[in-house]
Parts: structure tokens; sequence; C-alpha cells
């Protein structure tokens, strides 16, 4: 399920607000890389694992298990890590460091790709086995790393602005909003209603992991920042920058954004607007499956991110299989990673988990848009994704973004110090 989103490296620029170019990325793995490509051997046949976060729809078994029993000699085991994506590429760098076999399939964050491809952890896929001119194309280029295809896109994923359209409409506001500043004011008519009189305006994903990075990103590109410029240079210590972390630091210091969203990862806040405590929330598609089984079942509606003058732009999220370089039975794990990619899973993962599929045809499917009528305005979300950073050093970033940003939601910084900080940190890491 979508409580991953999202990690490691990109080098080019079409994530959440960043996008270091892949040239830029330092030499490590570089050459190596691409010989370690051309040997792949996908050989063996047999039992393998297939690892990923936690799965919280249930889904990703049921599929495990269609696979299972059409091969019940090369059944997939499914290792689920920690729900936080941090965890989860820690883990499966521990497994890569010490050479294990015992993860086969590797369900990568698509900024994971690069560093996992530059540091030989995953093997170099031939590309002509997966159907990539069906899939949206910042999808397809999240699974590539110097020219060649390291993983397999699984899903996709676009920020959505979730909000509670009856609210609205009781208050008299028949569209969601596209600034912030039209956030703010609809959630002031909206809280002149008793039912809605201790909720707060607005949430995200504030806590100190990868949501936050993503968070950050969003309102920085979202004020018409930065994270890196064209060529690939950190560009965070600007005006445009520091209106999007104002945003986010100034809204939870006046409660516009409550303040226990310091703490809140896609499940906590899910759970807090499901519970009625706020008006809108930021968060990915999978949630609207499970908030349609709860108590705001047919009250809320969907829209794209608002920005400072106008809709804002969403961080790329999802999913890519990749094949560890260390596992056995590869041959298998080809067979699994590509019906486990391919267009009958995608659509099981939207019908039953609400995953935004990679392939493009699935969005203007119109038996599907009738089930789900946020397919277009996910499209678009995810066509107008702007990437977070492709680097191998890309912990060492994210780390710094999650630091610097959090300071200042705390007021540990003020947000022109924060982003001072930040500056200097990541042009050290990118210079690596």
């Amino acid at each position: 399920m979508k409580t991953t989103t999202s990690r490691a490296l990109q080098c080019s620029a079409t994530l959440v607000a960043a996008g270091l170019l892949l040239t830029a990325c330092g030499s490590s793995g570089g050459s190596d890389a691409g010989k370690q490509a051309q040997n792949a051997s996908f050989q063996g046949r047999g039992p393998i694992t297939y690892v990923a976060g936690k799965d919280s729809s249930g889904v990703v078994q049921k599929v495990i298990d269609r696979w299972n029993q059409l091969h019940p000699k090369e059944k997939v085991t499914f290792i689920q890590l920690p729900t936080d994506a941090d965890s989860q590429r820690q883990q499966m760098i521990q497994n890569a460091e010490t050479k294990s076999d015992a993860y086969t399939v590797l369900s990568l964050d698509v900024v994971w790709t690069s560093e996992f491809a530059a540091h030989q952890w995953i093997d170099r896929l031939p590309e002509q086995q997966f159907p990539l001119g069906k899939m949206l194309k910042p999808v397809v280029e999240t699974a590539r790393y110097r020219g060649g295809l390291y993983a397999a896109p699984a899903s996709s994923d676009g920020g959505l602005l979730y909000y509670r359209k009856d609210l609205l409409k009781k208050a008299g506001i028949t569209t969601p909003p596209t600034t912030w500043a039209q956030m703010t004011a609809d959630c002031a008519e909206v809280k002149k209603l008793p039912e809605a009189q201790n909720a707060s305006c607005y949430a995200g994903q504030l806590q100190k992991y990868e949501g936050l990075t993503v968070n950050f990103a969003e309102a920085v590109n979202s004020a018409g920042g930065v994270v890196t410029d064209a060529n690939g240079r950190p560009d965070v210590d600007t005006p445009e920058a520091k209106k999007g972390l104002d945003f986010l630091a100034g809204s939870v210091k006046d409660g516009t954004i409550p303040k226990e969203a310091v703490t809140y990862q896609e499940e906590d806040s899910r759970q807090a607007f499901q519970a009625g405590k706020v008006v809108f929330l930021r968060n990915w598609p999978y949630m609207y499956s499970l908030a349609q089984k709860s108590e705001v079942a047919g009250k809320f509606g969907i829209a794209p991110l608002p920005g400072l003058d106008g809709p804002g732009s969403s961080s790329l999220g999802g999913h890519n299989l990749a094949l560890s370089s260390f596992a056995r039975n590869k041959a298998t794990a080809l067979d699994f990673m590509r019906f486990f990619s391919g267009a009958d899973s995608a659509s099981t993962f939207l019908k039953d988990a609400s995953l935004a599929p990679p392939y493009a045809g699935l969005y203007e499917d119109p038996s599907l848009v009738k089930q789900y009528p946020y397919l277009p305005v996910l499209k678009q979300s995810i066509l107008r994704a702007v990437p977070r950073p492709r680097v191998v050093q890309y912990g060492d970033v994210t780390s710094a973004i999650q630091r610097e940003a959090y300071a200042a939601l705390t007021g540990g910084k003020s947000s022109a110090q924060a982003l001072k900080d930040l500056q200097a940190e990541l042009q050290k890491s990118t210079a690596q």
C-alpha cells in the first residue's frame, strides 16, 4: 500500500521538488554499473521472495497468491518491512551490503533506483521484455539510470488534496480551493459550522521522515521555487523557496495546520481526516479506497494540490520492482516481475488499493473513471509532478531536508536560516 512514499536517488529532474541531473551524481558505480548491466544473468528457477513495506490493503498477498497457484514450484514469499520508507531503504541496503540472497525482488521507492543501480545492488533489466511504451513517460524515467532500465514500474503516485465536500457545501462553497489563501479562507467559513468548530484547516505528512521531504518539496515547487536548478545544483536559499517553507511553518504556528501534524505519517494523517480533525488533507491515492469505507464515505472530494498563486505541484511517487544482484532463481524473478507489474495486476491494485497504475490507458478507461472519478486529476498530477533529487547520495540529501525543514516547522529555526543551512548541506552532499 502506499505508506512509503519516498526516497533515494534520482539524478534528473522529474520527481518532487528537486532534480539533480544524473550527470551531477558523481562517478560512483558509473562504468562499473554499465558493465554489470551487460553481464546480468537471469538464470535459475525456484522459490523467491518479494520485499516491500507493510501492506495494509491485503491486495499484495492476493496477487502473490495468484502467482503461487499458477507456479507451485516457483512460489513467492512476501517479506513485509516497516511502513516508513526510511526503514525499508535501510533494511534493503543492509541486505545488499552483506550480499545476502534473502531478498529477491525489491519494491523500491521511485527515488531509490539510481542509488541502488550505482552501487550495483540491483541488476540492469532487459527492457524489451516490459511494455514501457504503454506507460506514462515520467513513470518510466524513474526506472532508468544512465541509459539503462534498472527497475520495472509497478505503481505511480501523485499527491492529491482530499477535502470535506459536505462541509464546504454547507458553508456555501461550491469548488475546492486552488491557492493556499483560498484554502485558508474556505476553512474560516467551514469552521463557522457547529460540526467543524474543533477541526483544523489542513494537514500533510510532516514527521521527520521521507514524507517531510515530499511535503517540503511540494511546498517549494508550488511557490515557484526549486530544490535544485536545471543543472542539478541546489537552489533552496531563494525567496520562492522561503515562501513555500513559510507556508508550512507559518501554518503550524498559527494553527492552520494542527501542531500534532509534525508527528503525522500517511496513515496518521488519513485517520485524522476520517475522524473530522482536518478539513483539507494532502495525501496519496491509496487513501481513497480506505476513506470510502470510513465515516467520511461519500462526504469527501479530491482536487489538485493548491499552490501560492494557483494549482500546486506534486511530488512524483510510486514504486518500482528491482532485482537484487545477489538473488538466486533470477529467471523466476524476471517472470514474476513481469506478472506483478503487468496491466492486469495494475488494474487489481487500482481497484482494490487505489494505487496509481503506470499504464496510461487505465486512466482513460470509462468504466474505471466512473468508479474512480479522481483518475483524471491523478493523471495530471503525475504528468505535472516534479521529481525529488535523483542522486547517488540521496540518503544524505533527504536527511538534510528533513532536519532543516523540521527545525523550521517546530520553531527551532526561522525559515530563512533553515534554508540557508540546507543550501550549504546540499552543496556538500551533491558535490560528492
